[in-house]
C-alpha cells in the first residue's frame, strides 16, 4: 500500500497545487475542505479534486471555529489585545482537528498549502520547523504552535516553490482556481471592518470613553475600545494637533491612552502559550532573531523560559508596538526555535 495523505483543500490555489504534487509523489491522497463559516471556497475546491481525480469530503467545524477562533479574537479585542487568529485557527483546528480526522482516516501525513518547510535533525532527534524558499510568503511565523508529534505527520509540498511558481503549475494543470487572488482580509471579517463584525456578531455596543495621556489627563472622546490598536495613527475620530498614537488600552476605565511615537519603542516581551520546536526547552538564555508580529523584520534578541511557563524576549534595540495578542516567534537562522503569544 502506498503512503496516503490528507490535503487540507481551501479553495485556494495554494492548496489545490500540494495536492497535485503530493499526487505526483505518488501519494494515495484525498482532499478535505473545513466548514469553518461561509462555504464559498467549497466549490472551487471540490473542482480540484475532481480534476485530480481525488475523493473530496466536507467536514463542518463551524462550531469548533466559533469557539475556538471568532470567541477568542472577540475577547481578545474586549480585552485591549489584538488577535492572531490564524494563529489559533492553526492550533485547533487545521493541525488539531484536521489532524485528528487524518489519523482517523489512516493519513500517513496531513498537508496544507502554508509556505514553510520541515525537517528532521539527526544529531537532536527532532522535528523542525523551517521558512519557506519564497521569504515574501513564508508562513513559518504562524505554525510556531506545532508540536513534534505534528510535525512527524505535517507536509508542505510548497516551502520549496516561489508564488509565481505555484500560479504557473496551477495554469498548466487547469485548475479553476489558478488565477484567483490571495484573501488579504480575516476570512470571517470580509472588508477588514473587525469593529463593525464584533458588535454585529455580539449584538453589543461597546460604550465611548476618554483618550488620556499617559498621566491620565484627557484629551478627547473615543467610539469604544474595540475600535483601537496599540500603534494605530489612523482613524482616531479626533483631531489633536499633532501626530499621536495609541500607546495603551485600559479596559478597566475603558480609555485608550495616546502618546507620541517614542513612547511605543520596548526592548523586552513577556509571552504565554508557548511551544519550544527546535531544542528541549530555553532555560538557558540563547541568540535568537525573533519578531513580534508577522510583517516585522526579525530583530537580534536573547531569549530564554521561565521557571513559571513565560518566554523572556530581550532586543537588542527597542522595538515599536509590541502588542498584547500578538505572537512573538524565534528563530535561529531559517530554524523556527519556538514562540509564544504576547502578554
Amino acid at each position: 500500500m502506498g503512503k496516503k495523505a490528507v490535503i487540507a483543500m481551501s479553495g485556494g490555489v495554494d492548496s489545490s497545487v500540494a495536492a497535485l504534487l503530493m499526487l505526483k509523489k505518488g501519494y494515495d491522497c484525498r482532499g478535505v475542505t473545513m466548514l469553518l463559516h461561509g462555504g464559498e471556497n467549497i466549490a472551487d475546491a471540490g473542482k480540484v479534486c475532481q480534476r485530480l481525480n481525488m475523493p473530496f469530503s466536507v467536514m463542518d467545524f463551524k462550531s469548533d471555529f466559533e469557539k475556538y477562533v471568532i470567541n477568542d479574537f472577540i475577547s481578545c479585542y474586549e480585552n485591549g489585545k489584538t488577535p492572531n487568529p490564524c494563529v489559533e485557527c492553526n492550533r485547533e483546528l487545521k493541525f488539531g482537528r484536521l489532524m485528528e480526522v487524518t489519523k482517523n482516516a489512516g493519513g500517513d501525513f496531513l498537508v496544507t498549502g502554508h509556505y514553510a518547510k520541515t525537517a528532521f535533525d539527526e544529531n537532536s532527534g527532532r522535528y523542525l520547523l523551517k521558512k519557506a524558499e519564497d521569504s515574501q510568503k513564508d508562513q513559518s511565523y504562524f505554525l510556531y504552535m506545532l508540536t513534534q508529534e505534528q510535525l512527524s505527520r505535517v507536509a508542505f509540498p510548497l516551502g520549496e516553490f516561489t508564488k509565481p511558481q505555484i500560479r504557473r503549475i496551477a495554469e498548466e494543470n487547469g485548475f479553476v482556481n489558478a488565477a484567483k487572488k490571495d484573501s488579504q482580509d480575516i476570512c470571517f471579517v470580509p472588508g477588514g471592518d473587525y469593529a463593525a463584525f464584533i458588535e454585529d456578531y455580539t449584538k453589543k455596543r461597546f460604550p465611548k470613553g476618554f483618550f488620556t495621556d499617559k498621566n491620565g489627563n484627557v484629551m478627547g472622546e473615543h467610539k469604544g475600545i474595540i475600535h483601537y490598536t496599540v500603534g494605530q495613527r489612523k482613524g482616531l475620530g479626533a483631531a489633536f494637533g499633532k501626530p499621536v498614537y495609541v500607546c495603551g488600552i485600559d479596559t478597566c476605565e475603558n480609555r485608550v491612552i495616546l502618546g507620541e511615537n517614542e513612547d511605543l519603542f520596548t526592548d523586552t516581551v513577556t509571552a504565554d502559550s508557548i511551544n519550544i520546536i527546535s531544542k528541549p526547552d530555553i532555560f538557558e538564555p540563547i541568540r535568537v532573531f525573533a519578531k513580534i508580529r508577522y510583517r516585522h523584520n526579525a530583530q537580534p534578541a536573547l531569549a530564554w523560559q521561565t521557571e513559571e511557563g513565560l518566554l523572556k524576549v530581550k532586543f537588542d534595540e527597542p522595538q515599536r508596538a509590541v502588542t498584547k495578542g500578538q505572537s512573538v516567534v524565534l528563530y535561529d537562522g531559517d530554524t523556527v526555535v519556538g514562540g509564544g503569544k504576547i502578554i
